[in-house]
C-alpha cells in the first residue's frame, strides 16, 4: 500500500488511462456508430486494420528511441518530448472523427477511415512512449507496481471509452432505430476531451533520469535522413497495396471469390506490399541514403541479439507462438459487440455487459493468472491460458441460438473476459522473459506487434466469415483456430526447458 502513494506509481496509472482511451475508439464504439449510420456488417469489421499500427509499431518504435524532436525534445526531454506529440495527434484524431458523419456514402467512409487510422498510428506511439517511459522510471523492484498501475488505469480507460461512449450517445439520443450523427460526434469530442489527463500528466512529472542521461551521437542532418528512408518505404507499403487492389480484386474474380479465398489473396497482397517496402529502405540503405551503421543500430541489432540468443529454430517457434496466442479472442473481440447488437442486445445493455462487467472480469482474471503464473511456473499458465481462450468461444454459439438472453450473456462475457485476463497475464510475462535489457522498448514492440498482427488481420473478414456461415459456424471456427497454439506452447515449453538446462 505505501508503494501505491508513490508518484511513480501515480504517474502510470494516469499514463494507463491515456493509453486505455484510443483502441475502443476503433473497435466497439466505432463499430455501433457505423453500424447505427447503417454501414455494412463487413466494411464495418473491415475498419479494425485501422488498429494495425499497433501491430507495426516496431517499424517506428527504434525511431522514437533514437529520433530528436524539434523543441520538444530539448523542452520536455527524450521521452515526454515524444508522449506529448503522440497525445496530441490522438487529440486530432478523435476530433477529426467527431468531424465526420460515416452515413453520408463513400467518400465520408475513406475519411473517417484515414482518421482511424491516424488514431491508430498516434495511439501505438503513445504506447511504445509509455513503455520506454514506465521501465526507464524505477529499478526492476518496482517495476511490478508500475505494472499494475498502469493496467489499472488502462482498464479504466476502456471502461471511459467503451461503456462510456456508448452509454453518452444513448444519452444523446442515437439508436440503431434513430440514428443520431450529432450524438456521436458529441460523444467522440467528449472522448476526445478525456485525454487532458494523459497530456496534464505528460505536462507534471518529470523525465525519467535514464532518459535525460542519453545523449544523441550523430547530426540533425543524419536523423532527418533516418526519417526519410522511413517515411519513403512507409510510401512504398501504402501505394503497393492500395495500387495492387484493382489487380487483386481480379485475381479473387478468377479463383472463385469466397471468404477464405479473399482472406488468402489479401494476405498475399499484404505481404507483397511489406516486402516492397523493405526492399525500398533496403535498397535507400544501400545507396548511401542514410548511414550504414546508424540504420543497423536502429533496426537491425535488436532482431539479430534475440536471435543470437535463442538459435533460429527456437527463435521461430517462439515468434510463432507470438503472433498466434491471442487469436482466438482477437478474432472473435473484432465482432463480438456487432453480434449483441444483431440479436437484439441495446447500447446500455452491451456497455453493462461487455464495457463495464466484462473489464472488471478481466481484471480479475489478470491478477489470478499473475497469482497462479508465480505459483505454477509462467509455461503451465500460458498453456491454461490458451485452453480457455479458446473453449470459452464455445459459449458463443449457445448464445447465438438462443438468442436476447441477459443472463446467459452475462455468463458468456464473464467465461470470455476470465480467461482472456489470465492468458494476457500469464502471456505478458511470458513476453517479458524473452527480452533482452539492452533492448528492451524494441524488442518489447516486436513481441505486442506480432502478438496482434496475424489476429488483427483476420478479425478484418469476421463480417464476411459470419456472412458465409453464421454465427455459430463463426464462433466454432474461432475454437479451431486457438488449437494449433496448444502445440506450440507445448514445443515452446519444451525447448525453452533443454535450454535453461544447458
Amino acid at each position: 500500500m505505501t508503494a501505491f502513494r508513490d508518484r511513480r506509481v501515480v504517474t502510470m496509472l494516469f499514463l494507463g488511462f491515456s493509453a486505455g482511451i484510443p483502441l475502443l475508439l476503433i473497435f466497439s464504439s466505432l463499430s455501433l456508430w457505423l453500424r447505427e449510420a447503417g454501414v455494412e456488417r463487413n466494411a464495418v469489421t473491415f475498419f479494425s486494420w485501422a488498429a494495425l499500427g499497433y501491430s507495426f509499431k516496431f517499424v517506428w518504435a527504434p525511431l522514437v528511441d533514437r529520433l530528436p524532436l524539434p523543441w520538444l525534445t530539448r523542452r520536455f526531454g527524450r521521452r515526454r518530448g515524444w508522449l506529448l506529440l503522440a497525445q496530441l495527434a490522438i487529440v486530432t484524431a478523435i476530433l477529426l472523427m467527431a468531424s465526420i458523419d460515416p452515413a453520408q456514402g463513400q467518400e465520408a467512409l475513406v475519411r473517417m477511415a484515414l482518421a482511424a487510422v491516424m488514431l491508430g498510428f498516434s495511439a501505438a506511439t503513445q504506447d511504445i512512449c509509455i513503455d520506454a517511459f514506465r521501465i526507464e522510471s524505477a529499478p526492476p523492484a518496482l517495476q511490478g507496481m508500475l505494472s499494475a498501475s498502469y493496467i489499472v488505469g488502462y482498464r479504466i480507460g476502456m471502461v471511459t471509452s467503451g461503456a462510456g461512449a456508448l452509454f453518452l450517445a444513448s444519452a444523446f439520443l442515437s439508436s440503431p432505430e434513430h440514428y443520431s450523427f450529432e450524438a456521436w460526434s458529441l460523444t467522440y469530442s467528449i472522448m476526445a476531451g478525456t485525454m487532458l489527463v494523459g497530456i496534464t500528466t505528460t505536462l507534471l512529472v518529470p523525465e525519467p533520469v535514464r532518459s535525460r542521461q542519453v545523449d544523441y551521437p550523430y547530426p540533425a542532418i543524419a536523423y532527418a535522413r533516418l526519417v526519410a528512408v522511413f517515411l519513403c518505404a512507409a510510401a512504398a507499403f501504402a501505394g503497393t497495396f492500395f495500387l495492387s487492389g484493382g489487380a487483386f480484386a481480379m485475381l479473387k474474380d478468377a479463383v472463385g471469390g469466397g471468404g477464405f479465398v479473399t482472406l488468402l489473396v489479401e494476405a498475399v497482397r499484404l505481404a507483397l506490399a511489406i516486402g516492397v517496402a523493405g526492399l525500398v529502405g533496403w535498397g535507400l540503405v544501400q545507396l548511401g541514403a542514410v548511414d550504414r551503421a546508424m540504420a543497423a543500430e536502429t533496426w537491425v541489432a535488436p532482431v539479430l541479439d534475440f536471435f543470437r540468443r535463442y538459435g533460429l529454430a527456437t527463435a521461430l517457434l517462439l515468434l510463432a507462438l507470438v503472433g498466434l496466442y491471442r487469436i482466438s479472442d482477437i478474432v472473435l473481440g473484432v465482432i463480438a459487440n456487432v453480434f449483441y447488437q444483431d440479436i437484439g442486445f441495446a447500447k446500455p445493455e452491451i456497455a453493462r455487459a461487455v464495457n463495464t462487467f466484462g473489464v472488471l472480469v478481466s481484471i480479475v482474471g489478470g491478477f489470478l493468472g499473475g497469482l497462479l503464473a508465480t505459483r505454477f511456473g509462467v509455461m503451465r499458465i500460458l498453456m491454461l491460458g490458451a485452453i480457455l481462450s479458446a473453449a470459452t468461444n464455445l459459449a458463443f454459439v449457445g448464445l447465438a441460438y438462443v438468442g436476447h438472453n441477459v443472463p446467459l450473456m452475462y455468463g458468456t462475457v464473464f467465461a470470455d473476459n476470465l480467461a482472456a485476463g489470465l492468458a494476457s497475464a500469464a502471456f505478458v510475462a511470458f513476453l517479458s522473459s524473452l527480452t533482452n535489457v539492452q533492448f528492451t522498448a524494441v524488442q518489447y514492440a516486436i513481441f505486442s506487434s506480432l502478438m496482434t498482427l496475424l489476429p488483427k488481420t483476420l478479425g478484418g473478414y469476421s463480417g464476411s466469415i459470419v456472412d458465409g456461415i453464421g454465427y455459430p459456424g463463426f464462433f466454432i471456427f474461432t475454437t479451431l483456430i486457438g488449437i494449433p497454439v496448444l502445440i506450440l506452447v507445448w514445443l515452446a515449453g519444451r525447448r525453452l526447458a533443454i535450454r535453461d538446462a544447458a
